[in-house]
């Protein structure tokens, strides 16, 4: 069984990555990074998902990239594999107008997953 989680070099990303490994060493399962997606991310990617690695101790991570897909698409395709059992996102922190809407990969990924999603808020800037 596996974890996967969808990775964009953002806070959002960095947040879902974090709790991604926590998740896949409290089920004693190996974790699947998807991503980065060519143009969500930066160059700062290849960095963050190596020492997230390097942070997985005693966790079988392992970078599964796209092949130009959206992370959307990578998340909810990975959701349908037989070995993955939870698929983690970030979320930004919004206003309260903007908590009725999560973001549209957000959104799709809930909606069209085919096992649990859980989503992790990342503090984006400072609140007010």
């Amino acid at each position: 069984m596996s974890v996967a989680v969808g990775y964009v070099a953002t806070q959002e990303g960095r947040a879902a990555l974090s709790a991604a490994i926590r998740e896949a060493a409290l089920r004693r399962t190996d974790l699947q990074i998807l991503g980065p997606v060519p143009g969500q991310g930066s160059k700062d990617a290849e960095a963050d998902i190596r020492n997230a690695i390097a942070d997985a101790a005693g966790v079988p991570a392992f970078l599964r990239e796209g092949d130009g897909d959206e992370a959307a698409d990578l998340m909810i395709d990975a959701s349908y594999e037989e070995d993955v059992e939870l698929v983690v996102i970030g979320v930004r922190r919004r206003s309260p107008v903007g908590k009725l809407f999560l973001g549209s990969t957000a959104q799709r990924v809930i909606l069209e997953a085919g096992c649990p999603v859980t989503a992790v808020k990342a503090d984006v800037g400072p609140r007010t």
